[in-house]
């Protein structure tokens, strides 16, 4: 049984293997990445080449698998620069110069103008958007908050932003 799975195996290798090495590289663009991560593929592949019921479905699995490394290296590194991004690990302290008085006034004034263009809005977006921008709420906080479903709250806060764009468009 393990030798005639073996073989099929390196039969589908055979027949799709190019394919699926041309496509990892077309997503990453790198030639010793997409090796590497072809490698995995095929790793992944083979450990569980042993659950596939249609022998039909191989190559969209294989792709499958494929596109989900990528994805899987592409959250990795991902994290990896954002470690490296973080302020915690610099070691040069900056400091800031505090604002003048003119950008303060310029910043009080953009704030009260923004908070009054956000009261002339319907109220369901108003509540929206005022928990989300001036009270710092998540999407899922002011779902909870407001009783109502998150797609809700993401309709509400993209056509109440619609609604102000016009009139913030004056002062920009």
């Amino acid at each position: 049984m393990r030798d005639r799975m073996t073989n099929l195996f390196e039969d589908t290798v055979k027949e799709h293997g190019k394919a699926i090495f041309n496509y990892i590289f077309s997503l990453v663009k790198q030639k010793e990445l997409a090796e590497d991560l072809y490698q995995d593929v095929l790793i992944s592949a083979y450990m569980a080449f042993q659950t596939i019921k249609e022998p039909s479905r191989l190559k969209g699995w294989l792709f499958t698998i494929a596109r989900n490394k990528c994805r899987d290296y592409w959250r990795k590194e991902n994290k990896t620069k954002q470690f490296w991004k973080e302020e915690v690990y610099s070691y040069s302290a900056t400091v800031e110069a505090p604002p003048l008085p003119e950008e303060e006034v310029l910043h009080k004034y953009s704030s009260e103008k923004l908070t009054e263009s956000v009261m002339t809005l319907p109220e369901i977006y108003q509540s929206a958007l005022f928990l989300y921008y001036f009270q710092d709420l998540s999407l899922i906080e002011i779902s909870k908050r407001k009783n109502i479903p998150i797609s809700t709250v993401k309709t509400r806060m993209k056509r109440g932003k619609e609604h102000l764009r016009p009139k913030l468009q004056s002062f920009a």
